[in-house]
């Protein structure tokens, strides 16, 4: 039998739990007394991109470094990310993003205003064959303020909790006098969270072309050789863009563990934090199981791709070093 395609997937599916639409409304006055920050892309190097010029606005509960400025949905880079000090003031929407069986990234309440159109645009790093999904869970809406993904129009309500594939094309346009607020909540796909799906998604994230990762490993186990480390990795590990991960120059790299107890990579000037994976296994913080390192013991690290079930791996010489 033929494993079910992504492409023939649909563009967005409720998730079984749904939460109390009046205590996420009345929590919200605790954090609406500022104006919050514009709504930002993430750029490659690790930094907040240009401000949006419409009324489409953010307050961070999860962010890089726990920054409570930072608008943007961040990535891999020297910071983990963390809670905010606005998630303190929201401890119903702080138990339910604990509830949610998956590690986390960045968790935005995200303020769409009257009149606010988005331009069409797509955000390709979420896709289940690459591990990574964006969920919604709306606090205030109307009918007129809508996403447009795939062509669907869509109006979910307060209280849902909603999966869509935003590598689609989409764009959010409120046409109403009501400022529309969604929960935003970056998250890695795991078989925990893939049970949440309804029935009719089961085949393909059972048996689909779908990256499942780990959970957040309850104790977090040391890197499994003596640091600082030192080895060599292509070019296109550590570039998020790069079509062919394990392909290029290979570049001095050295992974060592920073005051603040962060295990990190540092490759060609730039730092990434890394994340346990399980034991021996760890991924790029703000990234899932698309790729990960794993020393051997032998004077070698493993380096692995995946794509959906697909996994390619190439192990290149390393070995602790005197610091």
């Amino acid at each position: 039998m033929t494993a079910p395609s992504l492409a023939t997937a649909a563009e967005a599916a409720q998730l079984t739990p749904s939460f109390d639409a009046a205590r996420l409304a009345s929590e919200l006055r605790a954090v609406t007394a500022h104006t919050w920050g514009a709504q930002r892309i993430h750029t490659y190097g690790g930094q907040a991109g240009q401000a949006t010029t419409i009324d489409w606005r953010v307050l961070p509960l999860r962010s890089l470094g726990g920054d409570g400025e930072r608008t943007d949905p961040g990535g891999p880079g020297p910071q983990v990310f963390a809670a905010t000090r606005w998630l303190d003031l929201l401890p119903y929407l702080a138990e339910v993003l604990r509830s949610v069986p998956a590690p986390m990234n960045a968790v935005r309440l995200m303020a769409l205003g009257p009149g606010a159109v988005s331009n069409p645009h797509r955000d390709p790093k979420y896709r289940l064959d690459r591990g990574m999904v964006r969920l919604h869970l709306p606090i205030t809406t109307d009918p007129e303020a809508v996403l447009v993904l795939d062509g669907v129009e869509h109006c979910w309500q307060p209280g849902e909790l909603w999966y869509g594939d935003f590598s689609r094309e989409h764009l959010v346009r409120n046409t109403s006098r009501a400022t529309r607020v969604h929960t935003v909540i970056d998250v890695l796909l795991t078989a925990e969270l893939a049970a949440w799906f309804p029935a009719c998604w089961q085949n393909l994230l059972t048996r689909g072309e779908v990256l499942l990762n780990h959970v957040t490993p309850a104790a977090i186990l040391p890197w499994s050789s003596r640091l600082p480390y030192a080895t060599r990795l292509p070019s296109g590990f550590a570039d998020f863009d790069a079509s062919a991960p394990l392909d290029g120059a290979l570049l001095s790299a050295r992974i060592d563990t920073e005051p603040d107890g962060v295990l990190t990579l540092t490759v060609a000037g730039r730092a990434f934090a890394l994340a346990p994976v399980d034991g021996t296994e760890w991924r790029f913080s703000g990234w899932s199981e698309q790729r990960t390192l794993q020393p051997d013991g032998e004077g070698g690290l493993w380096l692995r791709v995946r794509r959906g079930r697909a996994l390619a791996d190439r192990r290149v010489p390393a070995a602790p070093r005197t610091p």
